[in-house]
C-alpha cells in the first residue's frame, strides 16, 4: 500500500470511530511524524479527506476535522433517502433476484447478541450496498452515495451500543431485500424510506437532549 494511501485510510477509520473528534486540528508536522510518512503523502491524503468533506483546510499546513451534528445528520439523510429509495426502485426491476433473496434471507438470520455478530452484519450490510450498487448500475448514484456512505459510518456509530436497534435495521434491511427479489418497486422504496426514517430517529435520540 502507498504511504498516501495508509496515511488516508489511518485518518479515515480515526475521523470515522471519533478517535479524532469533530474540531480536532490536524498539524502537518504533527500528522506526518505520527503515521510515519513524509509531508507530500500526508498532503494527498489530507487532500482525499478533503475532498471526502471530512476535513477543512484553514491554511496550507493546518486542517480541521468538520463539525458533524445533528443538522449534518439530518441533511445527510435528506440527500441518503433521495438517492436510496431510488436505488431501491432500480435494482427491483434491475437486479439479480436471487441474489437478493439469498441477503434477505441472511438479514432474517442475524442475531446481533455479539461484537463478532455486528462485526458480520456490517459487512452483510456492505455486501447489500455492493449488491445494489451492481444492480442500479449508474455511476453518477453509486459515486454520490459514496460520499453518503463515508459520512454515514460517523453517524452510524452513534447507535452502535443500541443492540434492539440494530436488530430492527436487520428486519428492515430484509423487508427491501425481499422485495427488490420479488421486483415490487413500491415496496422497496417505501420499506428503504421506512428503515431510513427509523434510522434517523434513533441516531437523532442518542444525541444528548440540547444538540438534536
Amino acid at each position: 500500500m502507498r504511504a498516501s494511501d495508509r496515511a488516508y485510510v489511518t485518518l479515515l477509520d480515526e475521523i470515522q470511530s471519533g478517535a479524532l473528534a469533530p474540531g480536532t486540528v490536524l498539524g502537518e508536522v504533527e500528522q506526518a511524524t505520527r503515521l510515519g510518512v513524509s509531508r507530500t503523502p500526508l498532503r494527498e491524503a489530507i487532500g482525499r479527506l478533503v475532498a471526502d468533506g471530512l476535513v477543512t483546510q484553514q491554511s496550507p499546513r493546518v486542517t480541521v476535522v468538520t463539525d458533524f451534528d445533528a443538522d449534518d445528520i439530518r441533511a445527510l439523510f435528506e440527500a441518503r433517502r433521495a438517492l436510496e429509495t431510488m436505488m431501491a426502485r432500480l435494482a427491483s426491476a434491475r437486479g439479480d433476484r436471487s441474489a437478493f433473496r439469498a441477503l434477505s434471507e441472511e438479514f432474517t438470520r442475524a442475531h446481533l447478541d455479539s461484537d463478532e455478530a455486528i462485526e458480520a452484519y456490517y459487512a452483510l450490510i456492505a455486501r447489500f450496498d455492493a449488491a445494489l450498487d451492481a444492480a442500479v448500475d449508474n455511476a453518477y448514484l453509486t459515486s454520490a452515495l459514496r460520499t453518503i456512505r463515508t459520512h454515514l459510518v460517523r453517524a452510524r456509530r452513534l447507535t452502535s451500543d443500541n443492540r434492539g436497534r440494530m436488530q430492527a435495521s436487520a428486519d428492515e434491511h430484509a423487508l427491501i431485500a425481499s422485495a427488490v427479489a420479488d421486483g415490487d418497486a413500491e415496496l422497496a422504496a417505501h420499506a428503504t424510506h421506512v428503515h431510513l426514517h427509523n434510522a434517523l430517529t434513533a441516531i437523532l435520540t442518542s444525541l444528548p437532549e440540547g444538540n438534536r
